[in-house]
C-alpha cells in the first residue's frame, strides 16, 4: 500500500479538490451565461448521467488497455473538458463539457477501483479502498474553499482552470502506477487469441454470467447510494425550508463533511478485521435514523447535530461499495464486471435526489425524509441477507472446526 499513496491516492485527492472546487460553480456559471434555473439544474445533473454512460464503457477499456493508459487518458479528457468550459459562452456547449467531465469522471473511478482490487492482497483490500474513499472525501471538503479563494481573487474561469491543472497533474502521476503482475503478458494472450476469446469475455457475457450478485448485492449497493446521495440533497434543503441563511447551511454541510472525513480508516479496518457487514448495516441503520430524526429539527443547532449524526454513519462507511464490489468481482473479468457495478451504485446516486424531488411534488420535504429513512432501514434487512452470502473473507475470519 505504501507504493500507492503517490500514483493512486494522490491523483484521487488532487483531483477531487479540483472537482470541488468547480461543481458547485457549474449552477452559477450556467446562470451567468442566461440559463433559467430549470437549465441549469439539468445541466448540474449532466455530470451524473456521464458518469452512468460512462460505466459500462469503462470496464471494457480497462480490460483492454490497462489501467495507467485509461487514468491518464480520462485525466486529459477532464482537464479539456474544464478548460472549454472555462472559455465558452454557449449553454450547449458547457453542457457538453459538463457530461464529458461526468464520462471521465466513470473512466477514472473505474480504473482506479480495478488497479486496487489486483493490487492489494484481500486482507487489507477494506482498507485499501476506504482509504480511497477518504482521499475523495478529503478533496471534496477542501476543493470549495479552494474554488471561494480563486473567484474572490481571480474569476469564476479561473477555478474551472485551476481544476484542469489538478486533472493534468493528477494524470502524470498516475504514470508512477507499478505495472501489476502479469498484465502486460495477460494482453498479449488476449490480443493473439481475439477471434476466440472476444466473445468468451466480453462485456454483455461478463454481466450476464454474474447477473444474480448484480441483482441481489448490486441491489443493497443501489441502496446504500440512494441513501448517500439523498443525505447531500436534504440537508441543504431542510435548511433552507427552515429559514437558515446560505451561511449558516454551509457551516452545517462542512461540520458534517468533517465528521464524514474522518471515519474512513476505522470503517476499513472494521471490514478487514470483522467482515463488511459490520460497517455496511450500521451506517445504514444510523442514515436512515438521521433521515427520520431530521424533519424534528427545527434550529441550527439541532439540524447541525442530525447532519453530523448522518455523516458518522457516512464516514465509517466509505469504502463499502468498492470492498463489495472488489470481493465479488471476478479475477478473469474483473473490470468488465466493475463497470456494472458501478452502474447500481451510480443509478442510486442519481436516484437519490430524484426521489426527494418525486415525494415532495406531493408531499412536504419531511415526509421524503421519512421515506428515505424507511427505504434505508428496508437497505439495512437487505445488506444484512446478501453480504454474508458473498463476503469471502468471511470463511477466513471463521475458526476451523475441532
Amino acid at each position: 500500500m505504501r507504493r500507492l499513496w503517490v500514483p493512486i491516492y494522490g491523483p484521487t485527492v488532487l483531483i477531487s479538490i479540483g472537482m470541488g472546487a468547480v461543481v458547485p460553480l457549474i449552477a452559477l456559471y450556467a446562470l451567468d451565461l442566461g440559463a433559467t434555473v430549470t437549465q441549469a439544474a439539468i445541466i448540474v445533473g449532466l455530470i451524473g448521467f456521464g458518469q452512468l454512460a460512462g460505466d459500462l464503457p469503462a470496464g471494457s477499456l480497462a480490460h483492454r488497455f490497462g489501467e495507467k493508459r485509461v487514468l491518464l487518458a480520462a485525466c486529459v479528457v477532464e482537464a479539456a473538458a474544464l478548460i472549454a468550459a472555462s472559455q465558452t459562452t454557449s449553454l450547449l456547449v458547457l453542457a457538453a463539457c459538463v457530461f464529458a467531465i461526468g464520462l471521465a469522471s466513470a473512466v477514472f473511478g473505474l480504473a482506479r477501483h480495478a488497479y486496487l482490487s489486483e493490487a492489494v492482497a484481500i486482507g487489507f483490500r477494506a482498507r485499501a479502498l476506504s482509504t480511497l474513499g477518504g482521499t475523495f472525501r478529503i478533496g471534496s471538503f477542501i476543493g470549495p474553499f479552494v474554488g471561494a479563494a480563486l473567484i474572490e481573487q481571480f474569476s469564476m474561469g479561473a477555478a474551472f482552470a485551476f481544476a484542469a491543472g489538478t486533472s493534468l497533474t493528477g494524470g502524470l502521476l498516475s504514470l508512477f502506477l507499478p505495472e501489476l503482475p502479469g498484465d502486460g503478458a495477460r494482453r498479449a494472450v488476449e490480443a493473439e487469441a481475439a477471434p476466440s476469446a472476444g466473445p468468451r469475455m466480453s462485456l454483455w457475457r461478463v454481466l450476464r454470467d454474474h447477473r444474480k450478485v448484480l441483482a441481489t448485492l448490486g441491489s443493497g449497493v443501489f441502496l446504500i447510494m440512494v441513501a448517500r446521495a439523498a443525505r447531500q440533497a436534504i440537508i441543504p434543503l431542510w435548511a433552507a425550508s427552515q429559514g437558515l441563511d446560505a451561511t449558516t447551511t454551509s457551516i452545517i454541510v462542512g461540520l458534517s463533511a468533517g465528521v464524514d472525513m474522518l471515519l474512513f480508516y476505522p470503517g476499513g479496518a472494521i471490514m478487514d478485521r470483522f467482515g463488511r457487514m459490520w460497517v455496511g448495516l450500521p451506517a445504514m441503520a444510523i442514515l436512515g435514523a438521521g433521515f427520520v430524526l431530521l424533519p424534528l429539527a427545527d434550529t441550527a443547532v439541532l439540524i447541525a447535530l442530525v447532519a453530523c449524526f448522518m455523516g458518522l454513519g457516512n464516514g465509517i462507511s466509505s469504502g463499502i461499495v468498492l470492498t463489495l464490489g472488489s470481493d465479488v468481482a471476478p479475477p478473469d473479468a474483473r473490470r468488465q464486471f466493475l463497470g456494472g457495478w458501478r452502474l447500481c451504485a451510480d443509478l442510486g446516486n442519481v436516484a437519490g435526489p430524484g426521489l426527494i424531488s418525486l415525494v415532495s411534488l406531493a408531499f412536504p420535504l419531511g415526509a421524503a425524509a421519512v421515506a428515505l429513512g424507511l427505504i434505508s432501514w428496508f437497505g439495512v434487512g437487505w445488506l444484512a441477507k446478501w453480504v454474508p452470502v458473498y463476503d469471502r473473507t468471511r470463511k477466513a475470519r471463521e475458526p476451523a472446526p475441532v
